[in-house]
């Protein structure tokens, strides 16, 4: 269960184990019936103009425990590269930091993933050479991107695995591609572990989102 949100902000603690040391083509003129200069296209070779916003991809999956939960989070681990932003949304308790633990087992970071909510962020470095794992409580992070990159964390943020919780509205600048994990559960006085999880890939590099978790 995830910590509550009513202590002070703290400091950024990294691992206490410590880490480790294109021109766009123009599109086809053919078939077209008025001359005129044609749109560029947008980086990546996707064909559509720049600055078009690329179509969201989503997936809607049922988890009906933790074990479940934290089995998702190594699922996704799979998919991830350095880079990636993931934003995780739900209330306290639905499972965000259980699907963390699940991505930081999947990713083989070292130390135990906790809520990050008394540090602010927690740094986890890889333990196979792969990318590390950042994980951002942003609930107080009211400064947004700036305040992100004024935390000082000893880790490059291009280099590594983005997870944030409750930064809906405060780090999407981090990159124009992000993966939103919407988290549903039941409301109320109730023990009913069901979780509906929304996966909602942003951009061309989750295009292909559906195949990647099949």
């Amino acid at each position: 269960m995830e910590a509550p949100h009513d202590s002070p902000a703290a400091e950024t603690a990294p691992d206490p184990a410590g880490p480790p040391a294109p021109g766009p083509a123009a599109p086809d003129p053919a078939g077209t019936t008025a001359p005129g200069p044609a749109a560029p296209a947008a980086p990546g070779g996707t064909g559509e103009p720049a600055g078009a916003v690329p179509e969201a991809v989503s997936v809607t999956l049922t988890v009906t425990s933790p074990e479940q939960m934290q089995e998702l989070g190594r699922r996704l681990a799979r998919v991830l590269a350095p880079g990636d932003l993931v934003m995780l949304t739900g209330e306290l308790g639905a499972g965000k930091t259980t699907l963390t633990r699940g991505l930081g087992e999947g990713l083989g970071v070292r130390g135990a993933v906790t809520s990050p909510t008394f540090v602010i962020a927690r740094v986890h470095p890889s333990l196979t050479g792969g990318p590390a794992l950042v994980h951002v409580d942003a609930y107080r992070l009211g400064g947004g991107l700036d305040e992100m990159e004024d935390l000082d964390l000893d880790v490059s943020l291009p280099e590594s695995v983005v997870v944030v919780e409750w930064g809906d509205g405060k780090v999407e600048e981090l990159s124009e591609d992000r993966l939103r994990v919407l988290i549903d559960r039941a409301t109320g006085d109730t023990d009913d572990e069901r979780r509906e999880v929304t996966l909602v890939g942003i951009g061309a590099r989750w295009a292909g989102l559906r195949a990647e978790l099949a």
